[in-house]
């Protein structure tokens, strides 16, 4: 490696410095993350001669230590995880058994599963480069054509596909597939941290079906998975596949040095925003400035950012200033995200491969996707909500080992502006390990419906989908008639297959398609539990750099019609939640005045309005709409406070006086739901929360933290097993702020349907102040 190349992360940091007025500078705090020298091995024995040949002339001289030890026990026959950085090759550890197996036996076949089309299409190409034909590698996707889905069926032997399609159109058509399954060695799953929260508990238990097919044929496969860094790797695993996995950890790359810049944009003087409180310039528009200046010094750059809306901002204003420059760098610049046309995505997908693009603001669709070389530059707009998930979009700069700039852009955002004022709770904290629950019934019932409707159910069958849990779950549909016992087992009673009623990503329903009125012309989709949030009547929706308004919402069709305008004002929804205790599952009264629960509770919520906003700040109107209630019966972490502890005078109390007990509370609850992802592997948005100074089913004044999913996703049980941390580091992200009354840093929430009202900022202090000093925190 060159000097130049150490010295790269800090030469692109110096150019997007530049000309930031002294004493005005947003960074926080740089770190530099030292090269890690490569460790290789010689290519195992059984490995072909002619695929050794193949990789070599592909670059691949010899194998790193951690890709010949996974490629070593999975060719032995035992379940394996390798989590290592990204870019150290986990792709090998799988390639080698499965080819080795494939070339040796000319009827054997593999199946492989990635949680994105794009990272499937991306691994199927490298196979396909090898040249091996027999291997008959082939993609089964929502992509492909249905002649082609024909031929992979009858033909293919390393299917590449996702868990979406192997729950729709694979495992329901097992019969079809009997050729497939009866020969099965290999089970590769590849990105597996990404399932995680409800998505990652349908997996599971999608993976415990896919077991039990195959048992069916006769084949008993191993499961090989790809990880990101993991706190437990081996435990991921078996609670995803169901058996025991073995770990591999110890990572042989070599990494070039990475320059990690913790960025805070600074306060818009001109501006306030709700209530009058301080704004600051938005991550979006730091990063679109930030791209400016890389594409210029013609870095390839990817930009993180968290929302679909904010991606295209981005983008649009990173080529609006890139024309002020030069006009040939305005093509240079693309925007990539979920709801994309697969055309689109595929043509995007190839201008990232080729170069022709230099900077792709892109939410996390390309975290995993499409294998990109030779990155200089990776901005993070925003926490992604994990650990994990943020070294993994890190990861993505500095690829075959060259020095690289990574850009964290903290968001105004409690747990953003915690972070890059606390640097080492994001460089020295080991990963969270990842929160699955296959036992939620709101989850399991349906696979069990699924499973019986594949194949009958037997009482042998409980242990495979999680003992205890699953026997329930089949008496309680057996009691709905759902299934129906006989002398062999329960069977599926009705003749529509059960698996279009699942929603594998937890979105609760069929996306809703939005449509340009005049033309007819799909523009994309929004998940149904988001629509009412996104595409009410009047929102503002941007597509590819577009802006559109939505003229109508048709929930029973599944379609939003928009005509197209670009109005100056941006939308935001005005929505009432209420919450009720259905279930305390668990209980702790660590003193007097306080109380923390964990349990089942049932949300409600109604978007009732929008408000117009100009770029400004200023609101424009509220206007109101009429939209259906939706409800969600799901688990929360609550805590109750005692009258005498928030309103008393004795020493230890918060001591406020009644009429500011609810803002205390509000931004005690805001800034909760912000910290909670630190101690839970969730994002912001996975999570919702209600506060009253005096709840029907407490009596008390209670802050509840729910998960948005439907059963719950195991954030709240986090929560309650994390209170005294969780509630420690809520109380030192508000009071550290400088703001006077409180702000978007703090404990302003983008998602509050009351625009932010009331909020108390010392109040909140207060309170988190006497129930800490209760927990012992």
């Amino acid at each position: 490696m060159s000097a130049a190349d150490t010295d790269k992360g800090r030469r692109l940091l110096d150019r997007v410095l530049a000309g930031v007025p002294a004493g005005e500078s947003p960074l926080r705090h740089v770190a530099r993350i030292p090269a890690r020298p490569a460790s290789s091995a010689e290519w195992p024995d059984w490995v072909p001669e002619r695929l050794v040949e193949t990789l070599r002339k592909r670059g691949a001289d010899r194998p790193w230590t951690h890709q010949v030890t996974g490629a070593e026990l999975a060719r032995s026959g035992e379940h394996v995880i390798v989590a290592t950085g990204t870019a150290s090759g986990k792709s090998l550890v799988y390639q080698l058994p499965v080819l080795a197996e494939l070339l040796a036996t000319p009827k054997a076949t593999a199946l492989y599963l990635s949680p994105t089309k794009a990272l499937g299409a991306d691994q199927l190409r490298g196979i396909e480069e090898l040249g091996l034909k027999e291997v008959r590698a082939a993609s089964y996707d929502g992509d492909t054509p249905q002649v082609e889905r024909d031929w992979v069926r009858a033909h293919g032997r390393w299917v590449f596909t996702n868990p979406d399609m192997l729950h729709y159109g694979v495992l329901p058509a097992h019969g079809r597939w009997s050729r497939f399954f009866r020969q099965l060695r290999y089970v590769v799953v590849d990105e597996c941290h990404t399932y995680r929260g409800v998505f990652g508990s349908h997996v599971a238990l999608l993976l415990r079906r896919l077991r039990r097919i195959a048992r069916h044929y006769g084949a008993d496969p191993v499961f090989v998975l790809a990880s990101a860094t993991v706190s437990d790797p081996a435990s991921l695993a078996r609670r995803l596949t169901g058996v025991e996995c073995r770990a591999v950890t110890e990572d042989g790359s070599p990494r070039g040095a990475r320059t990690v810049a913790f960025w805070e944009p600074p306060l818009l003087e001109e501006v306030t925003g709700e209530n009058g409180a301080p704004v600051r310039r938005s991550a979006g528009s730091e990063t679109a400035r930030i791209m400016t200046d890389l594409v210029i010094e013609d870095a390839r750059t990817l930009a993180f950012i968290r929302s679909r809306r904010g991606v295209e901002l981005a983008a649009m204003s990173a080529r609006r200033a890139l024309s002020d420059v030069d006009d040939s760098l305005v093509a240079r610049v693309a925007s990539y995200r979920g709801g994309y046309l697969p055309e689109d995505r595929r043509a995007l997908e190839q201008a990232l491969l080729s170069g022709e693009l230099r900077a792709v603001a892109t939410t996390n669709a390309l975290e995993l996707g499409v294998d990109i070389a030779g990155l200089d530059a990776v901005v993070v707009a925003g926490y992604p909500g994990t650990l994990a998930s943020f070294w993994q979009q890190a990861g993505r700069a500095g690829r075959d080992g060259e020095g690289a700039l990574v850009v964290f852009v903290a968001r105004d955002d409690p747990l953003d502006t915690y972070l890059v004022h606390n640097p080492p709770a994001v460089l020295d904290r080991p990963v969270e390990a990842t929160v699955l629950d296959p036992a939620n019934p709101y989850v399991l019932e349906p696979h069990l419906a699924c499973a019986a409707s594949e194949l009958p159910l037997t009482e042998s069958c409980f242990d495979t989908f999680g003992g205890e849990p699953a026997e329930r779950a089949v008496h309680a549909l057996t009691a709905e008639g759902v299934l129906r016992k006989r002398p062999h087992g329960w069977f599926w009673t009705s003749r529509e297959r059960p698996h279009r009623s699942v929603e594998m990503r937890g979105a609760g329903g069929h996306p809703i398609a939005v449509v340009e009125g005049d033309s007819g012309r799909l523009l994309g989709t929004v998940d149904p539990d988001s629509a009412c949030a996104t595409v009410h009547p009047g929102a503002v929706y941007l597509h590819r750099g577009e802006s559109f308004v939505v003229d109508d919402l048709d929930l029973e069709s599944g379609i939003a019609l928009v005509h197209q305008e670009n109005p100056d004002w941006t939308t935001s929804p005005r929505n009432i939640i209420d919450i009720s205790v259905l279930r305390t599952v668990e209980e702790r009264n660590p003193g007097p005045g306080v109380s923390v629960c964990l349990g089942e509770v049932e949300v409600t919520s109604q978007v009732v309005g929008y408000l117009r906003t100009l770029p400004s700040g200023q609101v424009l109107d509220q206007v109101p709409l009429d939209l259906p209630a939706q409800n969600l019966v799901t688990r929360a972490v609550w805590y109750t406070v005692g009258e005498e502890l928030l309103s008393g005078s004795a020493p230890g109390s918060a001591g406020l006086e009644p009429a500011r007990i609810p803002g205390a509370l509000h931004a005690a609850e805001h800034a909760a739901i912000g910290l909670l992802p630190l101690f839970a592997t969730c994002d912001r948005w996975d999570i919702g929360g209600v506060s009253t100074a005096l709840h029907a089913d407490t009596g008390e004044a209670t802050v509840f933290v729910h998960d948005g999913h439907p059963g719950g996703a195991g954030f709240a049980d986090r929560g309650f097993a994390a209170v005294v941390p969780w509630l420690a580091a809520t109380r030192e992200a508000i009071a550290s702020c400088d703001c006077p009354a409180g702000c978007p840093s703090c404990v302003q929430s983008p998602k509050c349907g009351n625009g932010n009202e009331p909020l108390d900022k010392a109040g909140a202090v207060a309170v988190l102040d006497a129930v800490s000093a209760v927990l012992g925190g």
